[in-house]
């Protein structure tokens, strides 16, 4: 199973990255592919390509301010939730996506 995401925060520094970095060790754990792009004060960090994301059974927006490029995900099934409860909630939330996906 393959699930795509994207974080981003307000500041775009620490929060993005955990948030990223928890969602890839759950689904780690898992036995889920996961990749994460960030969008933070640094601009946007591992792009998600448009195959990558036609590919995954799931996306991912972890973020409290807007993601840019949110079109892209048009007809996928996707999850939302904000940053803070997804650095706290990342495994739970990836065993229901694998459980309903």
């Amino acid at each position: 199973m393959k699930v795509v995401g994207v974080t981003s925060c307000p500041s775009g520094v620490a929060h993005t990255y955990m948030a990223a970095e928890s969602l890839t060790l759950a689904g780690k754990k898992l036995g889920i592919d996961v990749k994460i792009e960030t969008q933070g004060g640094a601009g946007v960090e591992n792009e998600l390509t448009q195959k990558e994301i036609d590919d995954a059974a799931c996306v991912v927006l972890s973020n409290d301010v807007a993601i840019r490029g949110i079109d892209r995900f048009k007809n996928k099934k996707v999850v939302q939730m904000g940053v803070g409860d997804l650095i706290k909630k990342a495994e739970p939330l990836m065993k229901k996506i694998k459980d309903t996906f």
